[in-house]
């Protein structure tokens, strides 16, 4: 990416950031920013606490005041994927407002979901996630009503759906604009290498329209290739050669993958007939692999049979592909290729870290701070961490590649490279070792209040799972199997149980962690195991120690005390600001 591009990249985002920070706490003019923004959740018990966040947020003036803030949740039963949410979410917003719903502009985040790749984002949602920047600190959901913060003007009465761990960033000339106002779909396309396009949406454009090689250009598209092989998106034109201009590769052949989508409001009612025709739905439905692989002259139904890329296969989702196809055939297509732009996921412990910590793209285009919204970082410190929301001792020390939040650190605590504390309470002279992550959960049990403190190596796959408590040898926990690590903690295997489905066992649902009376000692204890299992040493519980798993912690989190611990810590800092 040339010098000038990079440049570009920032000036345009920067402008974006001082924008959205002008409409916080502002009552926002009719056009001037969007009528409705929703939040998709997995459950009502995460609808509940995605509400009370996003309540706080207005009363604290956070976010643009005069707006309609909605959470929806996923009905009971069968997971529906982000597809389903989006049917459902369509549903919800006819429900509450009828007719007037053709005159609105509505952002849809698809939020729902466990979390299981960035768990501290499991209990309070992966939409409030903090991103080091802003004052007050901006969290994922600001950062995404920010980043598109020019489009509700440059929008026709419909809905742009988008993820909540993904970031956009782009520029276009002072002369152009990003305008939703074509009927069907409208989605933004970014140039990126083919290997890239092998996880992403594929776009196959129209060679007819000749791009002018422009920051932006609107182009239609004939069909849509969901995570294809190198060798499909050349069979099937997808493939672009770069002749130079404003992309952001270095490649000279590369694809044009998706992100966000804009649905305008006809096209979006025809939706909701679809949910109609459908029925309850019992299986996962993609908003990107199952509606667009049926947009544009050139799709065929032949998508519908590939259930490659599905995570559980269901056998209604043949069926239901193909009332979405009949539904949808000869719906438009259209592509806003933004040829200088980017495309960041942060939906894991590794990508979180990196992009905070070490990558300097990221931190570069949106300014971010190694310390926001703190007390009270030093020189102890390694310049290449990350510290926001959190309160720590001025003899603290931070390694390099780790990432503090919400937490608060005493006298003569340390953390240790590429490692993640989070919602933590760290006692004096504590220290973390290198690349683990730690979080703690505030529990309901037996009807007193509680803390569980989970603890993982940041590389360790807490989705992966096994058919029976027999093979838990096969699950590794911090690099070691799980029954070198129960060894060291005076746990026969017989005595470790799983939650949940017994036919699916995983470190999500081990029950591995202490139950506390409170904060700290629970901090503390599932240290003193994790140092035990890094040692090779033994400790011992407590006797009659309940342990719980993290399905187990979430199911019964106590989220008014979680909110009132981050509440402490707000007072703390904005008492403690040099401002002040």
């Amino acid at each position: 990416m040339s010098r000038e591009s990079i440049k570009e990249l920032q000036t345009a985002t920067r402008e974006k950031l001082r924008r959205f920070n002008a409409l916080r706490a502002a009552e926002v003019q009719p056009g001037e920013f969007w009528d409705v923004v929703v939040v998709t959740a997995v459950d009502v018990s995460q609808r509940d606490a995605y509400e009370l966040q996003i309540r706080e947020k207005v009363d604290r003036k956070e976010l643009p005041l005069g707006v309609h803030y909605e959470v929806f949740s996923d009905p009971p039963g069968s997971k529906i994927g982000n597809g389903g949410s989006t049917l459902y979410a369509l549903q919800q917003l006819d429900d509450i407002y009828g007719t007037a719903l053709g005159r609105l502009r509505v952002i849809l985040i698809h939020a729902g979901g466990l979390s299981q790749r960035l768990p501290s984002a499991s209990a309070l949602g992966k939409i409030f996630t903090a991103v080091p920047l802003g004052d007050p600190l901006y969290q994922m959901l600001e950062l995404k009503l920010a980043l598109y913060v020019d489009f509700p003007s440059q929008m026709k009465p419909g809905v742009l759906v988008t993820c909540a761990d993904d970031i956009e960033l782009y520029s276009i000339s002072e002369d152009k604009c990003v305008r939703f106002d074509k009927p069907g779909f409208t989605a933004l396309a970014h140039p990126s290498p083919l290997s890239i396009g092998t996880t992403h949406g594929v776009f196959v454009l129209d060679s007819n329209e000749k791009s002018t090689y422009s920051e932006m250009a609107n182009i239609s598209c004939l069909r849509f290739l969901h995570k294809p092989s190198i060798n499909t998106m050349r069979d099937c034109g997808a493939v672009c050669k770069r002749q130079g201009g404003w992309y952001s590769l270095s490649d000279t052949e590369f694809v044009y993958t998706d992100s966000t989508y804009y649905v305008d409001f006809d096209t979006a009612k025809s939706l909701l007939n679809l949910l109609k025709e459908l029925g309850p739905l019992d299986c996962e439905v993609d908003a990107y692999g199952d509606f667009l692989q049926a947009l544009g002259p050139k799709a065929t139904i032949d998508y519908t049979n590939n259930t490659a890329n599905v995570t559980k296969e269901e056998s209604s989702l043949v069926k239901i592909r193909r009332k979405i196809f009949h539904l949808l055939k000869g719906t438009p297509l259209n592509v806003i290729l933004l040829n200088n732009s980017k495309f960041y996921h942060i939906g894991t412990t590794s990508e979180y870290l990196f992009h905070l910590t070490e990558g300097v793209a990221l931190s570069r285009e949106l300014g971010l701070l190694s310390s926001a919204f703190s007390v009270h970082m030093n020189d102890n410190s390694s310049s290449g961490c990350c510290v926001m929301y959190s309160v720590l001792d001025p003899s603290c020390t931070v390694g390099a590649g780790s990432v503090v939040e919400y937490s608060r650190l005493g006298a003569g605590a340390s953390v240790a490279g590429g490692s993640i504390v989070s919602s933590c309470w760290v006692s004096a002279g504590l220290s973390v070792p290198a690349g683990v992550f730690m979080h703690s959960l505030c529990v309901n049990y037996k009807h007193q209040t509680r803390f569980v403190t989970v603890v993982f190596g940041i590389s360790d796959n807490l989705k992966r799972s096994v058919e029976a408590p027999a093979y838990m040898e096969e699950l590794k926990l911090f690099g070691f199997s799980l029954t070198a690590c129960l060894s060291h903690w005076g746990l026969k295997n017989e005595v470790l149980r799983f939650s949940g489905d017994a036919s699916s066992c995983s470190l999500w649902n081990a029950c591995l962690f202490p139950v506390s009376s409170d904060q700290k000692s629970s901090f503390s204890l599932s240290l003193e195991m994790l140092q035990a299992a890094l040692s090779g040493s033994t400790f011992s519980l407590p006797k009659d120690t309940k342990l719980m798993s993290m399905q187990e912690a979430l199911q019964c989190k106590n989220l008014e005390e979680m909110l009132k611990f981050r509440k402490g810590l707000y007072e703390d800092i904005t008492q403690q600001k040099p401002n002040n």
